[in-house]
């Protein structure tokens, strides 16, 4: 019997989970239960567009604007952009946005849906911008025949366009903007 003492050790946590689980029980049913109150002006959720401001002036853009005692409603899903336009990037090296709706668009290990139309074979057909040369760069920058697998999920760094309001503004201006602006009065 070399296992006596682990079976000893068992047979006692067993026990004591055993004696914490009737004692937690007893002593919970103890309790009495509250009575449900009526909903009142501070339990009733607030709407989603509602704006407070804080005695310091400042607005917490993630729960836009709700007070962290009071719930908010959620906010409108957003409906995706389907206007083939592209928009302007908003920071450097951003990759492009999705202009168009991508659902039922299948992207897994066999099969890529959006080479169909971005391959760089396809481009010209469907009118669509071609993958970017670098996608078809491994680790080594060694050019590939097809899409290098670090970049064959297009969803992991592009996504689509949408309605959704703007929830902290970007002052974001590219460089070609920069350049030409004119150059602020006194000659610098």
């Amino acid at each position: 019997m070399r296992n006596k003492p682990m079976l000893v050790a068992v047979a006692l946590v067993l026990l004591l989970s055993v004696l914490v689980f009737a004692a937690g029980w007893m002593f919970g049913s103890l309790k009495r239960p509250e009575p449900a109150q009526p909903a009142t002006a501070a339990s009733v959720p607030v709407g989603a567009r509602a704006i407070f401001i804080p005695e310091d002036g400042q607005l917490d853009a993630i729960r836009r604007g709700v007070p962290v005692d009071k719930e908010g409603h959620p906010p409108p899903m957003a409906r995706v952009e389907n206007t083939d336009i592209r928009r302007v990037r908003n920071y450097p090296m951003q990759p492009p946005t999705i202009p168009h709706t991508i659902d039922g668009y299948q992207v897994d290990r066999n099969s890529n849906r959006c080479m169909l139309c971005h391959a760089r074979a396809n481009a010209a057909t469907f009118q669509a911008p071609p993958v970017s040369v670098t996608h078809y760069m491994d680790r080594d920058d060694q050019f590939l025949a097809t899409i290098s697998p670090r970049r064959y999920f297009c969803s992991q760094c592009h996504v689509v366009q949408t309605d959704a309001p703007t929830l902290v503004a970007n002052g974001f201006k590219d460089i070609d903007s920069v350049m030409a602006a004119e150059p602020p009065p006194g000659g610098q």
